[in-house]
């Protein structure tokens, strides 16, 4: 019998009910695609992981931008940081498919046991149990490409050359998309965290592998990203940057969201 990890914020971070969260992900996705012009589909993302009604409308502008590769993208390599449970380097699950409002996800196997031949990572279930950051994204992925096989690894300290190491495995081409969750800056007032943010991009569409966890909670695998991207001579691209005070939340104490394009040089 299939191993399941049960969906853990279902109902809270978003909704629980299939069509309800069905609905509202096409609505996020169906204004975000009304706005700008589309570049080139990406090899590589960043979207951010809040509950919906916070980050939701940001992480949709990257996700309508994979439309066009529904299809073409079968397998999601999907990073993102260690919010519940310590981990030394990066974790991966022991289990066979993650529970969804919108059906299982099965994971790459296969790649998963590649992944475990590096020293940083380690097998725990406990990491993956009740890890909202990866979680919130497979609505997004199952609503924009379809059928998906999923590499999901949550990341604690590991560095930036040990994360390009592991994005580098499992690179591919056209058939592997790579996703790494994370939000920006935590509980600034309002300008102050539009100020950091905004250097906190910077840094990112520079390629700059130097993010520190109060920049970015997923400093770990944006630093590693950043890094692999830099060696294989991705362009990055700012899609979007918003914070909870310009979404549904107050300005006191806001949360930052960034949305971020990698698109690789051929395709330029």
């Amino acid at each position: 019998m299939s191993a399941i990890r049960p969906a853990a914020v279902a109902g809270s971070f978003y909704p629980g009910d299939p069509s309800a969260l069905a609905a509202e992900v096409a609505a996020y996705l169906a204004e975000a695609s009304t706005g700008g012009t589309r570049s080139q589909a990406p090899k590589a993302i960043i979207a951010p992981h809040a509950g919906y009604i916070y980050s939701g409308a940001v992480a949709a502008s990257i996700y309508a931008r994979l439309a066009p590769l529904r299809g073409i993208v079968r397998r999601v390599v999907l990073a993102g940081p260690a919010h519940r449970v310590y981990v030394r380097g990066a974790a991966i699950p022991g289990v066979d498919a993650f529970a969804s409002p919108l059906g299982a996800v099965r994971l790459d196997l296969p790649a998963l046991a590649r992944l475990r031949e590096l020293d940083f990572v380690e097998v725990s279930d406990a990491a993956h149990a009740l890890e909202h950051s990866l979680e919130v994204h497979l609505p997004f992925l199952q609503s924009v490409l379809g059928e998906v096989a999923l590499v999901p690894i949550v990341v604690g300290d590991a560095t930036p050359r040990e994360m390009a190491r592991l994005f580098g495995l499992l690179w591919g081409g056209d058939e592997t998309l790579i996703v790494v969750s994370s939000d920006l800056s935590h509980y600034l007032p309002y300008d102050a965290a539009r100020g950091r943010d905004r250097d906190t991009a910077r840094a990112i569409v520079g390629l700059e592998a130097s993010l520190v966890p109060e920049e970015a909670c997923g400093a770990a695998p944006i630093n590693g990203l950043l890094e692999a991207a830099r060696e294989r001579g991705l362009r990055a691209e700012m899609v979007d940057l918003r914070n909870s005070g310009d979404t549904a939340g107050g300005l006191d104490r806001v949360v930052g969201y960034g949305a971020f394009a990698f698109t690789e040089a051929r395709h330029a």
